[in-house]
């Protein structure tokens, strides 16, 4: 019988406690219920112990107790002597369901008095707004005598795009580039064609909750490596790692985010990065970069060149890389703009399974970014600038709220990556969110469920959530220390 994590089942559960009627035991039973009804927790799931499920959610044992009792006694579990509770289902398929970055999106309540640092996203700039209001008709031009079907992208983007990474000194054709609805179906594309299930994917510990969900989704076996310090583990461990890994077998393939990490917002080093290469190029290895966070480097001066990231991957066989990029993060998350960079061949493969989800992206929002790319430089500008603001104001207020919480500064990105000493954060958040309070733990961004003591902190909407929230987190980081 499968056993669901503590971790997992914790943020599937996200705003049980102020959603329903009754006492917290009955809210509770409630909400396992309604995950085996709609088949999130598949029938004969073994549920975490009591102990176990109350540290996570911040409850007390006895309240835990009692939602299990009320379910037993409405036949939803069912108690198995050695093996612990079992969770009967509806009979719906088992399957993966998001968790999550998902599921935190959904469960937004919008309400007043509720502070939201779930995401990371940037409000738009208005660049999008200007750019969206000079198209024309002639924009549109010959593209209205044909079906508005692209599944590749239209050719200006494709050819935009492609110069794009040629000004960066990366030999690009368009024949190479896919363009996408953002860079998460880029990832979950990438998934879908090259990630067979029960393939092994190297990942970096912490990483992209979004590629996490997406290849967990694909069944894949997230092996990880590195860890969360400024060169992605001390002394260059995760190449390290990955060296010894391939001696056991080799990956399907390697994830990696080299510049502008999320959740952490570390860049790699010149040493860092050649020794990454080396082992990739040494073992073979397809490697897949997520740049989606790159455009958001923060720099270290104030008059140091604006120009396009490198990819890591530029220095690698075509054949065996993958760049997803993105506009979605430097311009607005509501423009759906980002593309993937690999050989022809892979660049096919991908687009055949794009066309039986989506057909092809909106022409519109092609023309528009279009526009955008030339807008590149400024953009960079104006964003490098309030980043380092929002930055500089946000270190200051956690620090000055709670200076024995620990982080390295980040290098880019729009959040703080802190360490709570002796809090679980996963009980954290389910308390904080209980008074008001959306953030996410650092399980979440663990192939893992590492990093219990980890916190993404968000500033780039300024630090006004940030600081309403502080008080409110600090006072349940007490309650879940443990």
């Amino acid at each position: 019988m499968a056993r669901i994590a503590s971790t997992r089942l914790s943020r599937l559960l996200t705003g049980w406690s102020s959603e329903g009627a009754g006492p917290l035991p009955r809210r509770l039973a409630d909400a396992l219920r309604e995950l085996a009804e709609r088949g999130d927790v598949p029938g004969g799931s073994v549920l975490p112990s009591q102990r176990e499920l109350a540290l996570v959610l911040g409850v007390s044992r006895s309240t835990v107790t009692a939602a299990y009792g009320l379910l037993e006694g409405e036949g939803w579990l069912e108690s198995v002597r050695g093996s612990g509770s079992r969770l009967r289902g509806s009979g719906a398929l088992d399957r993966y369901v998001a968790e999550g970055r998902l599921v935190s999106f959904n469960a937004r309540s919008g309400g007043s008095g509720t502070a939201d640092l779930s995401s990371g996203a940037l409000p738009g700039l208005g660049a999008v707004g200007e750019a969206v209001g000079a198209l024309t008709h002639g924009d549109l031009g010959a593209l209205l005598g044909d079906d508005g079907y692209h599944p590749y992208g239209i050719p200006a983007l494709r050819e935009g795009i492609a110069a794009y990474y040629r000004a960066a000194g990366v030999a690009t054709e368009a024949e190479q580039i896919l363009v996408t609805s953002g860079s998460q179906q880029a990832v979950w594309l990438v998934a879908q064609a090259l990630v067979d299930p029960g393939d092994t994917v190297v990942v970096e510990n912490p990483t992209y909750r979004g590629a996490l969900e997406a290849l967990r989704a694909r069944g894949a076996r997230l092996v990880p490596v590195g860890g969360d310090e400024p060169d992605g583990g001390a002394g260059g461990s995760g190449p390290t790692e990955l060296r010894r890994l391939c001696t056991h077998g080799r990956p399907r393939l390697v994830y990696l985010q080299p510049t502008v990490h999320n959740p952490t917002g570390r860049t790699l080093g010149g040493a860092a990065r050649r020794e990454w290469q080396r082992v990739l190029v040494d073992q073979g290895l397809f490697t897949v970069e997520d740049t989606a966070c790159a455009e958001l480097a923060l720099g270290d001066g104030e008059n140091e060149e604006i120009a396009a990231p490198v990819p890591l991957v530029a220095e690698l066989p075509m054949a065996s890389t993958v760049t997803v990029g993105t506009l979605s993060k430097l311009f607005w998350g509501g423009l759906r703009v980002g593309w993937v960079r690999s050989s022809p061949q892979v660049v096919a493969r991908l687009a055949k399974i794009k066309t039986s989800v989506d057909l092809a992206c909106s022409v519109v929002d092609q023309l528009v970014a279009v526009r955008l790319l030339d807008r590149l430089p400024e953009a960079r500008a104006r964003r490098r600038a309030e980043l380092r603001g929002q930055r500089e104001a946000a270190e200051a207020l956690v620090r000055g709220a709670a200076p024995h919480w620990e982080w390295t500064r980040p290098a880019g990105g729009p959040a703080l990556w802190v360490r709570i000493p002796g809090a679980d954060t996963e009980a954290l958040a389910q308390l904080a969110r209980r008074r008001g309070v959306s953030v996410v733990p650092g399980a979440a961004f663990s192939p893992v469920d590492g990093f219990r003591d980890r916190l993404r902190l968000p500033y780039a909407h300024g630090t006004e959530a940030l600081a309403a929230a502080l008080p409110t987190l600090l006072e349940c980081a007490e309650r879940a220390a443990g």
